[in-house]
């Protein structure tokens, strides 16, 4: 009885201490061909790695204009008609045959011309209005964003690095694959 009661104790104790107790296995079925198990590692070190973006930001740009209207009915040809009768009038009196034409023309030209920048010019008629004008613009500045991580772990006395996406906390799941050394055959 004593016997049986300290080879159980040992078989306890044993079975115990086994690393994969500890460590929390989670077996797969075995069969034949899969020699891999799932199980946990502890986390050791968790190193961020970044990578730099360039961002775009919408802003708005505003500055003060000046705008000027006149008041007066722009649609009225008089100034410019009669600009042209009296340049033409006046044109009339030089020169002497054929020339006497061209002179007509020439001042009927050149006073209609007179006349239509006489009525659109600055006047007490005019108004000044000022105003916003906008535009949007892009402007654009360096990110530096996580991208990932640098995870190291250990399991069984070892260290191991793996980069993953997302922070992985204490401990990572792992999968452990047994097969015989290509160094036996």
């Amino acid at each position: 009885m004593k016997t049986l009661l300290i080879t159980a104790s040992l078989i306890s104790v044993l079975a115990l201490s086994s690393p994969s107790v500890f460590a929390g296995n989670k077996h797969k079925k075995h069969d034949r061909h899969n020699h891999s198990f799932e199980n946990t590692a502890r986390v050791t070190h968790v190193e961020p790695i970044y990578t730099t973006v360039r961002v775009a930001t919408p802003q708005r740009e505003c500055s003060q204009r000046t705008y000027r209207h006149n008041d007066r009915n722009q649609t009225s040809y008089t100034s410019t008609i009669a600009g042209s009768i009296v340049g033409g009038v006046v044109g009339n009196q030089f020169g002497g045959g054929s020339g006497k034409k061209v002179m007509t023309v020439a001042g009927a030209l050149l006073g209609g011309s007179l006349g239509r920048d006489l009525a659109y010019q600055p006047s007490a008629y005019s108004n000044y209005d000022r105003g916003e004008e906008c535009h949007v613009t892009e402007r654009y500045h360096q990110e530096e964003r996580i991208d990932g991580y640098s995870v190291t772990y250990r399991y069984q006395g070892h260290s191991y690095t793996t980069e993953m996406d997302r922070h992985p906390g204490k401990r990572i799941p792992i999968e452990v694959s047994v097969r015989p050394s290509r160094n036996y055959y």
